[in-house]
């Protein structure tokens, strides 16, 4: 099946360098995405589409601030209820229809109301929504939320086509239009996605390719072959065994950004009776655990320097790090001291882990260095879908768990550690963590919430509900042809200003 794929891909390119396009741009995807619509669909992988498609009314830049996009201005009012924004004059839908202040409003409220929308929860704290100019929106807030702007700034904030959505309704997926670069033009499913240059693009000049054309490969290996066969231009989440046959490769060229998101092990301290035992009842224990780990060396034998080492639910390269609380150096008799003043000499630890490989590899690593310290850790594999309905049922002692990361810091921990957010599978309530992560998300002085946070992670990093290992990051690789990639925390791949070289 592999070395079928890998020859249908490789006819696929060839059939699609049709000279009907002087510049055409072929990029392998990791997985194939669910529907087109930004109101109802849930992969990552869509989102890596909708950047070439759809126009969102803010963006995230490399260094995570929000940047304009079809909104050039905003400023929040009454009390952090009120966020208006001034929207970019001149810009058209792929349908030749405008983008304006009734667009926004429309798709805003297509995104709350319709009964298919994925979007209600990431809008729900607003009231309303209303056109206040031609080129001018405001919404009212039920309860300032900061947050609000990050959530914007993804698939709540995709403006589409009220025309193409009044006819489409729940279809709109057969045919997406919204304000993008690139327009839709044939899709495929589990072959192809293609779009064409939108010659009415407001930024129309940074745009370098008349075609982009999207295909999923799933096997890592057959992705990468198609690479360097030059069947593709560019691939998404190369994973880091192959970083060395790429820097080997004097064609190709890769990039790598560490992402939002954090790799961790759950540990169950209230949800149920499996809660009830050493590391579910006692801080001390999951102190010690922690500090029998060298997460540096996790890092550079599992993700070949790649995952940067970690202890909080933000990278030491997020700005909403807490640099007083250091990743801590591997301390094996501080981590015997801390068992033997709980009372115990040895812990039976039962542990649950996904089977992809990687997590095998990284959580065999992890079980004979915290064996030194006194845990004795049975590793319990199973499917993905399967771990998260255990942890969902309180059924686990304790989980190694991967989040794919916020761009707003609420979305990496408030949902986690709050007494009664939705993700908060071990259970966790602490009722001053409560303060400080609602007082976060409510504030949007910057400086006011990064206070919150640090001083939430003083107290987590004490009570130590999760144990953070590091942070994995996004690899990409690349024809050296190719000019002006720019690697985002946000796994994203922007086409404005990339280019190709003959």
């Amino acid at each position: 099946m592999t070395k079928l794929r890998f020859l249908a891909t490789a006819l696929a390119g060839a059939l699609f360098a049709a000279p009907a396009f002087a510049a055409d741009l072929k990029i392998g995807l990791a997985e194939d995405p669910d529907m087109l619509d930004p109101a109802q669909s849930r992969t990552f992988v869509g989102r890596i589409v909708y950047t070439a498609m759809c126009d969102k009314l803010v963006d995230v830049s490399p260094g995570l601030e929000i940047v304009p996009q079809l909104a050039t201005e905003w400023a929040w009012s009454g009390e952090g209820k009120v966020l208006t924004m001034k929207l970019r004059s001149g810009v058209k839908f792929h349908d030749g229809t405008d983008m304006d202040a009734a667009a926004v409003v429309a798709t805003i409220e297509r995104n709350m109301k319709m009964p298919e929308s994925r979007r209600k929860s990431e809008l729900s704290s607003v009231e309303s929504v209303a056109a206040t100019g031609p080129l001018e929106v405001a919404f009212k807030l039920k309860q300032p939320d900061a947050t609000l702007l990050a959530q914007l700034s993804d698939r709540a904030g995709m403006i589409v086509s009220p025309k193409a959505a009044a006819a489409l309704g729940a279809n709109f997926s057969s045919h997406p239009v919204c304000a993008g670069p690139f327009k839709f033009v044939e899709r495929i499913q589990q072959d192809r996605i293609v779009l064409e240059k939108f010659a009415d693009y407001w930024n129309k000049d940074q745009i370098h390719f008349d075609k982009v054309t999207y295909l999923p490969i799933v096997d890592s290996t057959v992705r990468l072959a198609n690479l360097r066969a030059g069947d593709l231009d560019l691939i998404e989440r190369m994973v880091p065994t192959d970083v060395a046959t790429v820097k080997g490769d004097a064609k190709l060229a890769q990039a790598q950004v560490v992402n939002l998101g954090f790799l961790s092990i759950y540990v169950n301290v209230g949800h149920g009776p499996r809660a009830d035992n050493p590391m579910g009842k006692d801080k001390r224990v999951r102190q010690a655990f922690s500090l029998a780990i060298d997460r540096e060396a996790l890092n550079q034998i599992v993700y070949e320097g790649t995952a940067p080492a970690g202890n909080q639910p933000f990278a030491p390269t997020s700005p909403w790090y807490d640099k007083s609380i250091p990743v801590p150096a591997r301390d094996v008799t501080k981590a015997k001291a801390l068992l033997k003043a709980a009372g115990y000499d040895r812990v039976p630890v039962e542990m649950l882990i996904s089977n992809q490989p990687i997590v095998g590899q990284m959580m065999q690593a992890v079980q004979a260095m915290v064996a030194e310290a006194g845990f004795d850790v049975t590793l319990k594999t199973t499917e993905f879908a399967t771990l998260l309905n255990e942890e969902t049922a309180g059924n686990f002692q304790t989980a190694r768990t991967d989040w794919s990361g916020r761009v707003d810091p609420d979305g990496n921990i408030h949902q986690f550690v709050t007494c009664k957010a939705a993700l908060n599978e071990v259970h966790y309530c602490n009722p001053k963590v409560d303060e400080l992560l609602n007082a976060a998300r409510a504030s949007v002085d910057t400086k006011v919430r990064k206070e919150k946070y640090d001083a939430a992670a003083k107290i987590l990093d004490d009570d130590m509900p999760y144990i953070y290992l590091g942070h994995q990051s996004w690899l990409w690789a690349f024809d050296k042809k190719l000019t002006g990639f720019v690697p985002s925390p946000d796994g994203m791949i922007r086409l404005t200003g990339l280019a190709k070289s003959k």
